[in-house]
């Protein structure tokens, strides 16, 4: 079976990858993973705000206004916080590149271009083969546009794009007005790749300490739908690498992601949840069906139920909603 696969002009041998996630975080699991057979490795976040208070930026910024309230300085985090430093970050990268066998992705965590630039240029000096920009702003301004946001977004991509050479993802929000127009403006502004879609975590209430406290769920199979349709939306109106992410436990999500037309299939929840080497179950299974479905390539599965190549494209659109709601009624016998 040729589960070949190109992501964003690499070359890789199959479309699992191990997205960023905690198993990144030493040369040990980096070797796991590869033993366990993902194809390409996305490694944990370099935070903006660690490149801010290594340019000594963040400590004023924090000590404005936090005098008349004190119990805010908790929500934001010190540099014990993360598991690295960018230095000691840039030298694991540095270490992986040279010792495992696999291409690696540096990963960029924020929302201005303050201090990406220099980063993704060391990233790239440190060996990495691509860099993905994990976008992750939650706008609560009311004056802020969304064009602004979108604004931002563009000159980020644009920038980094400007100083490496290697290529660029963009880990997008779900959360635009129109998806398919930003899509299409980041691949303008020189995105390579689109990973679909970044997960917002949610904070909650700890009720006995009347604090806001920081959550945690890992992906379920459930979530790949939003992430699903628009791939399948995206694959014929643009020109670039499509990553899928979110959700991914068994082949099944494997599977309906390339049919929906990803070129490769982030995981980090099933291989948290049952190790690294998980990896090589989900593609002994993903095999298993494709020879019980004819399927001898990937290539030849890609995209074969994206919008462009169903019977009735109404699925992806309003028309299946309604679909399903007289569905609904019908099954559980509702008044019209």
């Amino acid at each position: 079976m040729n589960l070949k696969t190109k992501y964003m002009g690499l070359e890789l041998k199959n479309p699992l990858v191990a997205s960023a996630g905690p198993l990144s975080d030493s040369l040990d699991n980096l070797k796991k993973l590869e033993d366990g057979g993902v194809s390409a490795i996305v490694m944990f976040s370099l935070f903006e705000e660690q490149l801010k208070a290594e340019a000594n930026a963040l400590h004023s910024q924090l000590e404005a206004g936090t005098e008349s309230f004190a119990e805010s300085t908790s929500y934001f985090p010190q540099a014990s916080d993360y598991m690295v430093g960018p230095e000691q970050y840039l030298e694991l990268l540095n270490k992986a590149t040279q010792q495992v066998q696999l291409p690696i992705i540096g990963s960029l965590n924020g929302i201005s271009s303050e201090g990406w630039i220099e980063y993704a240029r060391k990233m790239q000096d440190a060996g990495a083969q691509g860099i993905e920009l994990n976008i992750y702003y939650m706008p609560t301004d009311p004056k802020l546009s969304a064009s602004a946001i979108e604004k931002e977004y563009v000159a980020v991509v644009a920038a980094v794009k400007a100083a490496v050479t290697v290529p660029v993802a963009v880990k997008l929000s779900p959360y635009f007005t129109s998806t398919a127009n930003m899509a299409r403006k980041l691949k303008r502004a020189g995105a390579d790749a689109l990973v679909l879609f970044n997960r917002f975590y949610q904070p909650d209430f700890d009720l006995d300490e009347l604090a806001v406290a920081p959550t945690l769920e890992l992906s379920t199979a459930n979530e790949i739908r939003l992430p699903l349709r628009w791939i399948a939306i995206l694959r014929s109106q643009l020109r670039l690498s499509l990553a899928a992410t979110t959700g991914v436990q068994s082949a099944a999500e494997v599977a309906k992601y390339i049919l929906a037309g990803a070129d490769v299939v982030m995981s980090t929840s099933a291989l948290l949840n049952r190790g690294p080497a998980h990896a090589a179950q989900l593609l002994a299974d993903l095999e298993a069906w494709m020879k019980a479905k004819e399927y001898t390539s990937v290539k030849q599965m890609k995209g074969a139920m994206s919008l462009k190549s169903v019977a009735d494209p109404t699925a992806f659109e309003r028309g299946n909603y309604i679909k399903i709601i007289e569905k609904y009624k019908a099954e559980y016998s509702l008044p019209v």
